[in-house]
């Protein structure tokens, strides 16, 4: 955990703060950092009063319709990250660079805000908990225990991501050690007197159906769980940071989200199968009574309140700074800057930091959790909806270059030459090696993090020099490449019409929840949509050709018109009639140039039209 590089330099003349570039895998990087974020506080006291409500069918309902909707969503954004160049930005750049920075930007704006919401909940409940053990009652305490936890991850998160992922595979072998304590301890551990029996089948059938407390309802319940699976884009967050985002995306999305959900089945399991439905509504702390060591139960309800917020304060700074470094929005200009060779948004970092504590010093944020879930709607919508106009938008340019494509015919090059299929493969090749941008986003990505690694790790050249080069040649322009979808064991899942409809499903639930709590959230949105178009109107348009609007209106009139569709046609005039045009080169031939390929030439074409001329006018 703790591998420290080899270096000639003594440890007491170590700088623990600024070091080289530390890049993840999957691993160590994307599958821990999603795991710690879908095992919440929810599932560690809230499980066994669940089960009581919903019972254990109605429960796994619950667990498999969560993880529908979250398990689109990666899908749609994975599918993003494997037919586009992925770069730093995570859920920002997944929209904008499809949809264009005027979305992106807003709704990274409104995500970012309901991060750091999301942020205190988890650690007040953190400090409540903490002050209910200790046996205090007054408010202020479990806000001061929060305070010195933000402060305390807000330090960690400074000093580099290098001792981010250290903590969080700290973290995430304690709320494993929780997890099998609570599992072997159904076989080993019985409670008589606090509703735990071990394994029967009169627990398995009393606990079978619902049966819900006054007030609450299938959709109370399922709107408690959904947001423990909502830390699924933990892992796409951290992309600007990741060795091979194309690679460790998915599989380490994928992967989290596959061993979440067993996690969440066998506790259902284990809690309705060995526990009494009346002590499960009523005793919140039920899993801590079912495993062999309360205190190792315990340290995974404190710690998982902990490595939620540590996500929270993670993923978006760094969406800020993507944000501040476009110029979407030009007043955050500042909070693009980095410190250290990875770049730590330090000023972005306090901004939310801020956020959090004020927060916490307000209270009642309870309240505030339908905003979360608002704002989490809208960004998997966009996700949604972005897989989807980027693969219409692929089909429709390869529609073009084949309307404008002679397959299996000679033609006739300017010199008199034929070109054929093998000779125009070739001289995409010679365009590949050219421009090295035209490449697929893997290989480039891959051959430009491995050589920085070997300068890093041999010493030839300054490490942060060498990042920021390699940064400069990624960002030089945006890629506006669609790559088809490369073919795995999961492309068959990364569907555009599933993406629709999870567009369609988290529109839906946005618009209840707007309309059930009166939220201005959506208002926010279209403020600063308004906002960007005003102040920065040259913002990227993003790399998608489709709009919907168009797309239905073709589909009504594909349906309402009779026979085939009417072919397109073009009429090219072949010369300009009644004008003389006379070419005047530019670029000059001469031995100092001669060995240079000619790419870029130039020309002066003037045109005199002697229909039009009249000698009257030449005074």
């Amino acid at each position: 955990l703790y591998f420290q590089e080899i270096s000639d330099i003594p440890w007491w003349k170590s700088n623990f703060f600024i070091s080289a570039p530390v890049l993840f895998g999957t691993w160590d990087g994307v599958f821990t950092s999603c795991l710690i974020n879908i095992l919440s506080v929810v599932i560690f006291l809230r499980m066994g009063w669940i089960v009581g409500n919903a019972g254990i069918g109605l429960s796994i309902v619950t667990v498999f319709l969560s993880v529908s909707v979250v398990l689109i969503v990666a899908l749609s954004a994975i599918g993003v990250c494997e037919r586009c160049r992925m770069e730093g930005g995570g859920v920002y750049f997944l929209i904008s660079h499809v949809l264009g920075g005027r979305i992106g930007g807003s709704i990274g704006i409104v995500y970012c805000f309901a991060q750091a919401v999301s942020c205190s909940l988890s650690v007040m409940g953190f400090g409540e908990s903490i002050m209910e053990l200790i046996g205090q009652t007054n408010p202020w305490i479990a806000r001061s225990i929060a305070f010195g936890v933000v402060i305390l991850l807000l330090g960690i998160n400074v000093a580099g991501v290098k001792w981010v992922v250290r903590l969080q595979l700290v973290l995430l072998l304690v709320l494993f050690l929780s997890a099998m304590d609570l599992i072997v301890g159904s076989f080993v551990h019985t409670d008589v007197e606090n509703g735990v029996t071990g394994y029967t089948e009169v627990n398995f059938v009393n606990n079978s159906g619902p049966q819900y407390a006054e007030g609450e309802n299938f959709f109370s319940i399922f709107g408690l769980f959904f947001a423990t699976v909502t830390g699924i884009l933990a892992g796409i967050n951290m992309s600007g940071d990741l060795q091979d985002p194309f690679y460790n995306i998915p599989r380490g999305t994928l992967a989290s989200l596959g061993v979440g959900t067993i996690l969440y089945i066998s506790f259902i399991l284990v809690l309705g199968a060995t526990c009494l439905r009346s002590y499960l509504l009523d005793d919140y702390m039920i899993a801590e009574k079912v495993s062999i060591v309360g205190f190792l139960w315990l340290a995974g309800l404190y710690l998982s309140s902990v490595s939620s917020c540590m996500g929270s304060l993670y993923g978006p700074p760094r969406i800020l700074q993507s944000i501040a470094n476009e110029n979407v929005i030009p007043f955050m200009k500042i909070l693009g800057k980095g410190r250290g060779p990875n770049k730590v948004p330090v000023y972005a970092l306090i901004v939310i930091t801020l956020v959090v504590l004020l927060f916490i010093c307000v209270g009642q944020v309870n309240t505030l959790a339908p905003v979360v879930t608002t704002a989490f709607m809208l960004t998997y919508a966009a996700i949604d909806y972005s897989y989807f106009a980027l693969a219409m938008s692929y089909d429709r340019r390869k529609t073009r270059e084949a309307k404008f494509q002679q397959n299996g015919h000679i033609r006739k090059s300017s010199t008199g030459s034929d070109i054929t299929n093998g000779s125009v493969e070739n001289i995409r090749h010679d365009l590949d090696k050219l421009f090295p941008e035209r490449m697929s986003q893997r290989g480039q990505h891959s051959h430009l993090r491995r050589q920085d690694s070997r300068n890093t790790i041999s010493g030839a050249t300054t490490p942060e020099a060498d990042f920021d080069a390699t940064k400069k040649k990624l960002k030089k322009a945006p890629n506006t490449e669609i790559t088809k979808q490369p073919r795995s064991w999961y492309s068959a899942l990364c569907n555009r019409w599933l993406s629709l409809f999870g567009t369609l499903v988290c529109l839906v639930l946005l618009f209840m929840i707007q309309w059930m709590y009166a939220l201005g959230e959506l208002t926010v949105f279209f403020a600063i949509y308004f906002y960007i178009g005003q102040a920065s109107p040259g913002y990227f348009p993003g790399i998608a050709e489709f709009n919907f609007y168009e797309w239905i209106k073709e589909c009504l009139q594909s349906c309402c018109r009779r026979g085939p569709t009417p072919p397109e046609q073009i009429i090219v005039a072949p010369r300009t009639p009644a004008v003389e045009t006379l070419a005047a080169q530019l670029t000059e031939d001469n031995e100092d140039f001669a060995n240079r390929g000619r790419y870029h030439q130039s020309e002066v074409v003037k045109g005199e039209n002697f229909d039009d001329y009249d000698d009257s006018d030449s005074d």
